[in-house]
C-alpha cells in the first residue's frame, strides 16, 4: 500500500508508532533452588493510560528442567517487579507500586495466593535479597532529608529550603538530586511477624537501617548469616568518599556495626554474588592510574577469596547485564560480542547460547539456567536449559507482534574503513517494490554510549523507520562495545576521527547495494548517537537532513551541567574539548536538522540542544526543536508511552517532509 507519511513505497508490513504496545518484554528472571520453577516479569506499555503494565509468571519445570505446561500470571497487581525466591523455593519476595506510589516490599507463596506487604518507605524500596535462613530480606532504601520529598505536608516541593552543594557529584538522570536523599540498606525479619490470626496480623514490621551517614549504599547481598555487604564509595574505616568512580564491597553486622571493607579501593565495584558454599564473586571495573580513566574499561569478575586471577578478560569480555552464581558455584555470564550476546559458564567456558540473541538477564537455580533475550523475530524471550547444556526459548511473546508489526529482517554489513580497519553492521529494509527506480530512501543511524553496541535483533527504532519505508543503516564504529576494549578505546581524545571513519565506510557501503537511493540519506542518532548526528552535518554536506538528539554538541557546558559532566568530558575529550565539540563546527551546517531533547534531561541536558538550535535559527537554517516533559535521558527506552508514541510521530513527519 502507498502511505502518506512516509516516501511511498508500497510494501507488505508496515510497523507503525502504535505498534508499541505490541511489544511484551521480559525481565529479573529468578530460578527456585530446586530448579522446578521461575518466576519472571512481563511488562508492556499501556498508551491509554500513559504508563507501564507488569506482573510476575510462574513456568514450572520438570525434573530435567523443561517446562511443566504453560506460563501462569502469578500476581494481578500492574506494577510488580524484582522477584527473588526465598532459599527454600516456597516464597517470592517482589516489588509492588501503587498506581501513582514508590514500589515497596511484598511476599507470596511461591505457587500463588495473596501477596503480603512489609515496607512502607517514603521513596519506596529496590534490590531486595533473601538471607540464606531465609528468615529476613534486605533491600535499598532512599532516605529523605527530613523536610524534602513529601515527608513534611506543610512543605510543598518549591517551598524546599534551598540546596547548598558542596561535591560534583550531586545529581542524577532519572532521579534528581542525590545527597539528600542517599540510598541506605535495611533488613525486615519475618521471623518476627505476628500470626495470621493475631488482631495486629497486618501490621507492618518494622526494619532495621544497618547503613547510614553521606553518600550511597546500593546492591545488598548476605555475605553471612549474620553479615550484610554492600557497594558503596567508603575508606576502609567506613566514611564516604565522595565525587569518585572508586566503589568497594563492604559489610557491616546485623546491628549496623563491625564495618569492613572487603575490596582494595582502586576500582569501581558493580555488584557481589555469593553461593552456598560462601564462594564471593564480585565485579571490577579498573580506573587506571588517576582512578578516573573508565573509557571502555570492561569490568572483570572475580572470586573474592582470590581477587589476583580475575574469571573473565578485561580485553574480550563485555558484560552485557549482571552475572548469576548458582548454589552449587556455577558462575554464568553474558557478553557482548560482534552484536550479539553470548551466555557462558564461566568456569567451564562452556557456550550455552549464542547466535542472534541480545541478552539482558540471566539467573541460576538448581542446575538450571534462565535468560532473558531478544532476538531477530521477538523483543524479548525465556531461554532455558541445564548447566552444561544449550539454552533454548520456552516463551512465544513473538506472536502479539502480528498484524502490521511483523518484524523485517536484517542484513549483516562488512567492509573496511580507509585506514583499513574491519566496520561491522546491519541494513533494514522495507518490504516490497522501491517507490521509483533510484530505491529506498537511506537513514543512517548512529547508537549513543559511545561504548555499546547495535544489534541485527529486534529494535523498534529500525522496525519504525523500515516500516514506514526508510532503508536503515546501523554500524558499529571504534569506540563501542563487543569488539573488545582496545575498539572502544578508540575514540579516547579522538572523537570525530575513527568513528567518522567507520560510519562513512559502513554507509558507502550499504549504498552500493540494490534498492538503496544514495540522493536521499539522512542521519540520526541519539546521545552520542546526537553528538555524531551534530559533528557529520557539521563537516559534510552529503546528508539530506538530520535529526540530532539528546545530544552532547559542547564539552564546556556539559562539564557544569551534566551528572557525569564532572568526569565524563576529561576522558573521552581531555584538552581537546573545543576541536570535538560538534558545536564549535555548527556554523558550517547547511542541512535541515531537527533538535529533540527532554526537560529533565540530566545526562545531556536542555541546554545541549537549545544552544544549536539557536545557533541553526541565527544561520538561518531550517530546523525545528521539540522538546518533551517532564521527560528525562532515557525517554526512547522507557519513557512515557505517549510520549515514545509521539516521538516517533514527528520523526516520520521530519523524514517525510525531506527525505519523500
Amino acid at each position: 500500500m502507498t502511505r502518506p507519511d512516509g516516501p511511498g513505497s508500497v510494501t507488505l508490513a508496515r510497523v507503525q508508532p502504535s505498534d508499541l504496545t505490541k511489544i511484551r518484554t521480559l525481565s529479573s528472571p529468578t530460578v527456585s533452588a530446586d530448579g522446578r520453577a521461575v518466576v519472571y516479569v512481563v511488562s508492556r506499555p499501556d498508551v491509554d493510560e500513559n504508563r507501564y503494565r507488569s506482573s510476575l509468571w510462574r513456568l514450572r519445570l520438570d525434573a530435567e528442567g523443561s517446562p511443566e505446561g504453560d506460563p501462569v500470571r502469578l500476581t494481578r497487581g500492574t506494577r510488580d517487579s524484582s522477584p527473588v525466591h526465598s532459599p527454600d523455593g516456597t516464597l517470592v519476595a517482589f516489588l509492588r507500586a501503587g498506581e501513582d506510589g514508590p514500589p515497596q516490599l511484598h511476599v507470596l507463596p511461591a505457587g500463588g495466593g495473596d501477596a503480603r506487604r512489609l515496607t512502607e518507605h517514603k521513596l519506596g524500596v529496590s534490590e531486595p535479597v533473601w538471607s540464606p535462613d531465609g528468615r529476613r530480606i534486605a533491600y535499598a532504601a532512599r532516605v529523605p532529608e527530613e523536610g524534602r520529598y513529601g515527608t513534611d505536608d506543610k512543605v510543598k516541593p518549591d517551598q524546599e529550603a534551598p540546596r547548598l552543594i558542596e561535591h560534583s557529584r550531586y545529581l542524577s538522570d532519572g532521579l534528581g538530586y542525590l545527597l539528600d536523599r542517599p540510598s541506605k540498606i535495611f533488613v525486615v525479619d519475618l521471623g518476627a511477624l505476628p500470626a495470621d490470626d493475631e488482631p495486629d496480623a497486618d501490621a507492618l514490621p518494622e526494619p532495621t537501617q544497618l547503613t547510614t551517614g553521606d553518600g550511597d549504599d546500593s546492591g545488598p547481598v548476605w555475605l553471612a548469616q549474620d553479615r550484610v555487604g554492600f557497594v558503596a564509595a567508603r575508606d576502609g574505616r567506613g566514611s564516604w568518599r565522595p565525587d569518585t568512580l572508586v566503589s568497594d564491597l563492604c559489610s557491616v553486622d546485623l546491628r549496623g556495626k563491625g564495618f569492613q571493607r572487603h575490596t582494595d579501593g582502586t576500582a569501581s565495584v558493580g555488584g557481589a554474588l555469593v553461593s552456598t558454599d560462601g564462594t564471593v564473586v564480585y565485579s571490577a571495573g579498573d580506573l587506571g592510574a588517576s582512578g578516573q580513566d573508565f573509557v571502555a574499561r570492561n569490568a572483570v569478575l572475580r572470586d573474592l577469596g582470590r581477587p589476583e586471577a580475575p574469571l573473565t578478560d578485561a580485553e574480550t569480555d563485555h558484560l552485557a547485564c549482571a552475572p548469576a552464581l548458582g548454589a552449587e558455584g556455577t558462575l554464568v555470564a553474558a557478553l557482548e560480542h560482534r552484536g550479539d550476546t553470548l551466555v557462558r559458564d564461566v568456569g567451564t567456558g562452556h557456550v550455552l547460547l549464542d547466535g542472534h540473541v541480545s541478552v539482558s538477564a540471566v539467573a541460576v537455580g538448581g542446575g538450571v539456567v534462565a535468560a532473558v533475550a531478544g532476538t531477530r523475530t521477538s523483543y524479548s524471550e525465556l531461554f532455558l536449559g541445564r548447566v552444561g547444556g544449550r539454552l533454548a526459548p520456552v516463551t512465544d511473546l513473538a506472536r502479539h507482534l502480528t498484524g502490521t508489526a511483523v518484524p523485517l529482517e536484517p542484513e549483516e554489513l562488512a567492509t573496511e574503513a580507509a585506514d583499513g580497519y574491519p566496520v561491522h553492521g546491519w541494513l533494514v529494509r522495507p518490504t516490497g517494490r522501491a517507490p521509483r527506480k533510484a530505491g529506498h530512501p537511506v537513514v543512517l543511524m548512529i547508537h549513543g554510549g559511545p561504548y555499546t553496541q547495535y544489534s541485527g535483533n529486534l529494535f523498534d527504532e529500525a522496525q519504525v523507520l523500515a516500516g514506514a519505508g526508510y532503508a536503515v543503516v546501523l554500524g558499529n564504529p571504534r569506540g563501542g562495545s563487543g569488539y573488545g576494549a582496545t575498539h572502544g578505546r578508540a575514540v579516547k581524545e579522538a572523537i570525530g576521527t575513527v568513528d567518522v571513519a567507520d560510519l562513512t565506510a559502513l554507509l558507502d557501503h550499504a549504498l552500493t547495494l540494490p534498492g538503496l537511493d544514495g540522493s536521499r540519506v539522512g542521519v540520526m542518532g541519539g546521545s552520542y548517537g546526537g553528538l555524531m548526528t551534530t559533528w557529520l552535518v557539521g563537516h559534510s554536506d552529503r546528508f539530506t537532513a538530520a535529526i540530532s538528539e539528546r545530544a552532547v554538541n559542547a564539552w564546556d557546558s556539559f562539564a557544569g551541567t551534566s551528572d557525569i559532566g564532572w568526569f565524563f568530558g576529561d576522558e573521552y575529550v581531555g584538552a581537546h574539548a573545543h576541536e570535538q565539540s560538534p558545536l564549535t563546527w555548527a556554523d558550517s551546517i547547511r542541512t535541515p536538522t531537527l533538535v529533540i531533547h527532554s526537560e529533565r534531561d540530566f545526562r545531556c541536558p536542555l541546554e545541549q540542544g537549545q544552544r544549536l538550535y539557536a545557533r541553526l535559527r541565527r544561520n538561518g537554517v531550517p530546523t525545528k526543536l521539540l522538546v518533551f516533559p517532564g521527560e528525562g535521558h532515557e525517554l526512547s527506552r522507557s519513557g512515557q508511552p505517549r510520549h515514545r508514541v509521539q516521538r516517533f510521530e514527528h520523526i516520520l513527519a521530519w523524514w517525510a517532509e525531506h527525505l519523500a
